[in-house]
């Protein structure tokens, strides 16, 4: 197939559509349409910063934008929604964007669409929103002020967000596009400083770690692989991990089709450490999908030993296996899990149970979870991470490891499931567990290290 050469503004009018038509993650649409189309460094920039800043700020954007639009929001047709939240995205929040050429470009995105009679409905509604942005920013927010991605906040000559002192939930839902009652989680167990921080870290570009594939070559020797490809990087606490400094296509990284890299965020490089697996061990791995976490227990087994890779997902399993190949591993075997085919019992050394969760560690960088999760799924989660617990330790020898973590900062999902196991099993004990912080310095988590006795 011939690659296309859409701008930026159409392949993301493009990926928005496909996002509400079908569900999936947002970062697999981009994954899976990158190599069908033509772009330049700068329009990929440009489509991705759209793209994720329209789907993480779409509740912010309608509020720039009703006030404008006289006809009941709900009757305006879903292609012009996110139009206009295209529009605004790029008047409001990106600095970089001429508001003439954000307005022309947008409305020409009509054309696009083959309904060219929107043109003035599309002008009139984004010049309006042009006329009421400032190029004032303050370190503090107001009425009259709203969240930019860059940390600070911008006046407008309107008063469209609630007031962040007397209702900071309503301010942080609406200025930061997030979930109402994930706004009222924060401020309960945070002060409104750090909910107002981590706010801005959800709607932030999510950093790209990589781990140095230590069959291969150590990170000092990858750092300078990188050096000489011109992309600059720096070290993590975790030991293999490297920060890019640099934008650059995954696949055009020095070492990618060699498999001297992964990519993985630096919380989750921790986890698999904390499992303290050794050469030589037998490893169960009861959520292996996408396959980040099981490499990485390979490589800290020096590809000795032997894995078990499971997933309730075909394709999803499939993934695990282009990922070990691609690395050059040859312990890990994949399982597929069903009622009649359930995980093999072991016993084993260690099991990592990397659970299902909310997200809600990692928001800004799956920034559909935000739309599609609702608390009451939080029940059926915790019951879903309890059996995959319980399982782990059915399936480890005695004085054998279980790791559980998730990408979650829910506490009832982390603590709460680990003790309610741990009431239940007098023989497991707790050794060791660690909470990643949201933006301290990447995606936020849990992990806690079991001991069966």
């Amino acid at each position: 197939m011939t690659p296309t050469q859409p701008s930026a503004r159409t392949l993301a009018l493009d990926l928005l559509t496909a996002l509400r038509e079908r569900r999936g993650f947002l970062t697999d649409l981009i994954d899976d349409v990158l190599p069908r189309v033509i772009l330049s460094g700068a329009d990929r920039r440009l489509m991705t910063a759209l793209v994720f800043g329209v789907v993480r700020r779409a509740a912010t954007l309608d509020a720039l934008i009703r006030p404008h639009v006289t006809r009941p929001w709900d009757k305006v047709e879903p292609v012009w929604r996110d139009v206009l939240r295209l529009g605004a995205y790029q008047l409001v929040m990106l600095n970089q964007v001429p508001q003439h050429a954000a307005v022309h470009e947008t409305v020409e995105l009509a054309e696009h669409v083959g309904r060219p009679e929107a043109k003035g409905f599309l002008n009139g509604i984004l010049r309006r929103i042009a006329e009421t942005t400032t190029d004032e920013f303050f370190d503090e927010p107001d009425v009259d002020t709203v969240p930019t991605d860059d940390g600070r906040y911008r006046k407008l000559t309107e008063e469209v967000m609630p007031d962040p002192v007397e209702a900071p939930a309503d301010y942080l839902a609406l200025g930061f596009g997030l979930p109402a009652w994930f706004a009222d989680r924060l401020l309960a167990r945070h002060e409104d400083t750090e909910a107002f921080r981590l706010a801005f870290h959800f709607n932030a570009v999510p950093s790209i770690w990589l781990r140095a594939n230590t069959l291969q070559l150590t990170r000092e020797a990858f750092q300078q692989v990188l050096e000489l490809g011109g992309i600059r990087s720096e070290p993590g606490d975790a030991p293999q991990a490297l920060l890019l400094l640099d934008g650059v296509p995954i696949r055009d990284i020095p070492g990618y089709h060699a498999g001297e890299f992964c990519v993985q965020d630096h919380a989750s490089q921790l986890v698999a450490a904390a499992l303290q697996v050794e050469p030589g061990m037998t490893v169960l791995d009861l959520c292996a999908a996408p396959g980040g976490k099981t490499t990485h227990l390979a490589e800290l087994m020096k590809n000795r030993g032997r894995i078990i890779a499971c997933d309730i997902d075909a394709d999803r399993l499939a993934t695990v296996t282009a990922l070990a190949d691609r690395m050059k591993i040859t312990i890990i075997e994949t399982h597929l899990l069903s009622e009649a085919n359930p995980a093999p019992l072991g016993p084993f050394d260690a099991v990592l149970v990397d659970a299902p969760c909310s997200n809600t560690g990692v928001l800004g960088r799956r920034p559909e979870v935000r739309h599609r999760f609702h608390p009451r799924e939080f029940e059926h989660l915790m019951r879903l991470q309890t059996e995959l617990l319980e399982t782990a330790v059915s399936r480890v020898k005695p004085g054998g490891a279980i790791v559980y973590s998730t990408c979650s900062i829910d506490e009832g999902e982390n603590v709460g499931v680990v003790n309610d196991v741990l009431n239940q099993r007098p023989r497991l004990r707790l050794e060791a567990e660690a909470e990643a912080v949201p933006g301290r310095p990447s995606d936020g988590g849990y992990w806690a290290r079991l001991r069966l006795g």
